[in-house]
Formats: C-alpha cells, sequence, structure tokens
C-alpha cells in the first residue's frame, strides 16, 4: 500500500507560495530524518531541505531564506513550506523518509508536481 502520502503541489505564479505535506503511514515507523529531494527536466535530483530527529535543518543554497522544513512527530509528517517561488523552482518534488529500526532503509513518496509559471 502507499506508504508516503504527499500534498500541496500545484501550479502557482512566480512570487507565490505553496506548502508541501508528506505523511507516513503507520507501517513506517522509527523515523530518523525526513527531507525532500526535488528533480527538474533534465537535471538531477537534489536534496531541498532535511530535517533529522533533533530538529536540526539542512537546505540546498538556491531555497534558503525562502523555503521552511519542518516535522510533526506525533502525526510523522513533513511540511515545506515554499515561499517566494521562482520558475527555476519547477520539479517533482519528492518526499524522502529514513528509519533506523529493525535496519536502516529509506522510503521515498512518488512525487508531486510543483510548476511555478505565469
Amino acid at each position: 500500500q502507499v506508504q508516503l502520502v504527499e500534498s500541496g503541489g500545484g501550479l502557482v505564479q512566480p512570487g507565490g507560495s505553496l506548502r508541501l505535506s508528506c505523511a507516513a503511514s503507520e507501517s513506517i515507523f522509527s523515523i530518523n530524518t525526513m527531507g525532500w529531494y526535488r528533480q527538474a527536466p533534465g537535471k538531477q535530483r537534489e536534496l531541498v531541505a532535511t530535517i533529522n530527529s533533533g530538529g536540526n535543518t539542512n537546505y540546498v543554497d538556491s531555497v534558503r531564506g525562502r523555503f521552511t522544513i519542518s516535522r510533526d512527530n506525533a502525526k510523522t509528517t513533513v511540511y515545506l513550506q515554499m515561499n517566494s517561488l521562482k520558475p527555476e523552482d519547477t520539479a517533482v518534488y519528492y518526499c524522502n523518509v529514513d528509519t533506523y529500526y529493525p535496519y536502516l532503509r529509506s522510503y521515498w513518496g512518488r512525487g508531486t508536481q510543483v510548476t511555478v509559471s505565469s
């Protein structure tokens, strides 16, 4: 079944905002790091932002100051607030969740399209 449920993608004009969310199913537990990646046409998939179990965050330089990643541990959900969106942000955004028990494993969402265009 679907283990990571993403929502919030869509079409937005430059300068606009979107908020992505990704909820992990009950079958996923012992979550460590949660994050977002993106892949634009013709480009490699890149890290956008991550947040670990201690709340420490990491961002790619191109989104720093514009995007904010957060998590709700009780709901096992990760969010990505995207402000001041640029056409260069257009990509498929993928949710990623890393677990450590019973063994190290990475889960990936199917991706959600974000299009920034006037």
